[in-house]
């Protein structure tokens, strides 16, 4: 006598054990191969269901895969936070170095970030997208929170800083092709040596530039400053102050990064309680792009 099949969850709680079942099964096999390759059929196989039953629990084959996607927000939320919470130097290449291999160390999560706008999102109800979008948006602002708190940048800045990341971490995923016959033929073809794509270092270098490049703007147009603390810079810039070595009119009207970077050095050097609230602020002043030039 052939066995019986799972038997249709009839209570709240008995609902989520079977959702649980399902994405498990989805990522165990998404992993595996690859997203794209994962049908509704594999899935319902796996978990030992028919594909029609598998409807009660998720619209489509798409909403369980924004499902994972929503839990690999979370998890790489806190652990990236985490990481960063931890290094020694908030330097461009330091930053950029721990986010880079936070993803990385993510193949699946990387894979469901190119998928989710391209092709998740687009076949699942409004309801199922609204729900997935609250998800990562509460989980982008607290990463964002945590680079402006650490590394005293704006939020917008900061926010860039996360979807690139994110963004270039699923492009890049897509490009690498791990594990597939396509990156076997890019590997082993001379001639298609520049499609292999090295995600983690290619990934460093693109937020180094960015890091380094919202390290410039600190520098020059004082971001970093609350406005308090800018109010009082504006004040002691009106004019050539005394007593600063080797400044003249011309090094005034010319607005170079080193003699500004002196002069906002001199500014929160005198006022220590305006210096930005995050923890480099705290231990002395070493923001994102380190001292500021002398």
């Amino acid at each position: 006598m052939k066995p019986a099949g799972p038997q249709r969850a009839r209570s709240a709680a008995a609902k989520q054990q079977r959702e649980r079942v399902i994405l498990d099964a989805a990522r165990s096999l998404a992993a595996e191969r690859s997203v794209r390759e994962v049908t509704l059929t594999d899935i319902a196989a796996a978990v030992g269901m028919h594909k029609s039953a598998m409807l009660r629990y998720f619209e489509t084959r798409e909403q369980i895969f924004l499902a994972l996607t929503a839990e690999g927000w979370r998890e790489w939320s806190t652990a990236v936070r985490g990481r960063l919470a931890d290094l020694p130097h908030l330097t461009p290449d330091v930053v950029a170095a721990a986010i880079a291999e936070s993803l990385v160390a993510r193949p699946l999560f990387c894979d469901l970030l190119a998928q989710a706008p391209l092709n998740l999102e687009r076949n699942v109800s409004l309801d199922a997208v609204y729900e997935f979008k609250t998800i990562v948006l509460a989980e982008v602002a607290t990463v964002t929170a945590e680079l402006r708190q650490l590394l005293g940048i704006t939020e917008h800045a900061a926010g860039d800083v996360i979807s690139t990341a994110t963004s270039m971490a699923g492009a890049l995923w897509q490009m690498a092709a791990p594990g597939t016959s396509l990156r076997t033929l890019y590997e082993t073809r001379p001639d298609l040596a520049h499609a292999v794509v090295d995600v983690q270092p290619q990934l460093t270098r693109i937020l180094t530039a960015l890091l380094t490049g919202i390290s410039a703007t600190m520098m020059t147009s004082g971001p970093f400053l609350s406005a308090e603390a800018r109010s009082a810079v504006v004040a002691d810039l009106d004019e050539v102050p005394s007593g600063v070595p080797d400044v003249d009119a011309e090094d005034w009207s010319g607005g170079s990064s080193a003699f500004h970077g002196r002069l906002l050095r001199r500014a929160l050097g005198d006022r220590p309680a305006l210096r930005s609230p995050g923890r480099a602020g705290r231990e002395g002043g070493e923001h994102l792009s380190g001292d500021l030039p002398t």
